[in-house]
């Protein structure tokens, strides 16, 4: 009887035993070390889906400054959000996803209006601003102190560019503060779709296709480099060093299973960068996309109807004047 020898599988330690030594508190960084911190301990919870150390954490001037203004952004908002159910906290908890802090109305252009009337829109939008762009540099300084590239800095820069579009660089262009989107849970979903329907309808606006072109192309990418690494983990797929230098390693036999598959295969250089691009591209076509909607393009289906990218439909309903457009605008 022709006895077949069993392949020994690697048994990943990262996922089916959490092992623990020593906490590392990570390599010298100059004399910025006194700004990080020296706590630091174990989650059995967090060792299931990662590392199961927790710290240090360095904040720096960067990091605390960052915090103070995410946190005085967040009082703002939830403080008005409370005043506007005459401070019932049962109300508030309640009604919070439809709860909102509103722009100032157009009557008030790029003015500063009074605190009531979208003043502390203002005031939470600059602060809750400061605090992004204060943790972008302390994303960039850590990344420069480390000597890493700086990908994760500038992926992270690119949602800041979309959130720029919305609410500081359209705004300004179209001259009212009106014009950007309030602080809220289903009053943001509202203002998006109140959006599209005054503009013509986004799904013509052809920087919004890419935009969720690079989406869906970032999650089937994620999601087949995420699977493919989870289908040879039994063979040490994150040994990294090992799986570049050897043979019939698990990298060896997922780029196989691609080739076979498809014919072709990434490598691990160009599947990341693949991934990268395609995610920092999302919202970087959607805030371009954004910034031309009422500042170059009106209405985006007359101009996909121009340009023989929709279909031309008769004319059934007499045409309505936007409200905002009237004397004194609306709230």
């Amino acid at each position: 009887m022709l006895l077949r020898a069993r392949r020994p599988e690697y048994l990943n330690l990262f996922t089916r035993v959490q092992v623990r030594g020593p906490a590392y508190e990570g390599v010298f960084i100059g004399a910025d070390a006194a700004f990080r911190g020296r706590r630091h301990g174990f989650s059995y919870l967090l060792g299931k889906i990662g590392d199961a150390q927790v710290g240090p954490i360095y904040l720096g001037y960067l990091g605390v400054l960052s915090i103070v203004c995410g946190f005085v952004a967040f009082e703002i908002i939830g403080l008005n959000m409370l005043a506007s159910v005459d401070w019932n906290f049962i109300e508030f908890i309640r009604r919070l996803p439809w709860l909102a802090l509103e722009p100032p109305s157009p009557a008030y252009g790029l003015r500063f209006p009074p605190m009531r009337e979208g003043g502390w829109w203002l005031v939470a939008g600059f602060f809750l601003t400061a605090s992004i762009l204060l943790w972008w540099a302390r994303i960039y300084r850590r990344a420069r102190q480390l000597g890493m590239g700086t990908h994760v800095a500038w992926g992270f820069a690119a949602a800041i560019w979309l959130y720029l579009v919305l609410g500081f660089i359209r705004p300004l262009m179209m001259g009212s503060w009106s014009e950007a989107v309030p602080f809220g849970i289903f009053p943001h979903l509202d203002w998006t779709a109140a959006f599209s329907i005054r503009y013509g309808n986004l799904f013509y606006n052809p920087f919004h296709a890419l935009s969720i072109v690079f989406l869906y192309g970032s999650t089937l990418l994620f999601a087949m480099h995420g699977a493919t690494i989870l289908a040879v983990s039994r063979f040490g797929s994150e040994r990294e060093v090992e799986q570049t230098i050897d043979r019939g390693t698990a990298a060896e036999r997922a780029g196989i299973f691609w080739r076979w598959t498809m014919g072709f295969c990434a490598t691990f250089e160009s599947l990341h960068r693949w991934a990268w691009w395609f995610a920092a591209l999302t919202p970087i076509t959607g805030g371009i996309g954004i910034l031309l909607t009422g500042t170059v393009v009106d209405n985006w289906y007359l101009w996909a109807v121009e340009r023989g990218y929709a279909p031309d439909y008769p004319q059934v309903f007499p045409n309505v004047t936007d409200p905002s457009l009237t004397t004194g605008g609306v709230r």
